[in-house]
């Protein structure tokens, strides 16, 4: 048996629309109103780094560039990896990012070659 329902209440779509617009609108003008700082004042706030994560200031330039070395490495592996599982346009991006990892990779053990010479 079907249950008799009441008629949906009829709208005017055009006066709807306007509404969504006016409040765009009043939306717009709010975000106006948000000061925005100048260049100067950017640049007067003092910076205050976080402190979560922090390198230990007493590590070597040597210790920090192995560190570096052995970063690059294995997020290298890892953009392999998943280099594996993509195709198309997604796998060449990738693969330049593999390609950038490398190129620094490359350059931090130049570094630590200037660092700590072969004999």
């Amino acid at each position: 048996m079907k249950k008799p329902s009441p008629n949906p209440p009829e709208t005017d779509p055009v006066s709807t629309h306007e509404s969504d617009l006016n409040k765009l609108g009043e939306s717009a003008e709010q975000s106006f109103d948000f000061p925005i700082p100048s260049v100067a004042d950017i640049k007067a706030t003092p910076r205050t780094p976080s402190t979560l994560f922090t390198v230990d200031p007493e590590a070597t330039t040597e210790t920090l560039v192995v560190y570096l070395v052995e970063t690059l490495a294995s997020v290298d592996v890892m953009v392999h990896h998943l280099v594996d599982h993509l195709d198309g346009g997604s796998r060449n991006a990738l693969l330049g990012i593999s390609n950038s990892i490398m190129l620094a990779e490359i350059t931090a053990n130049r570094v630590l070659d200037q660092i700590d010479p072969l004999k």
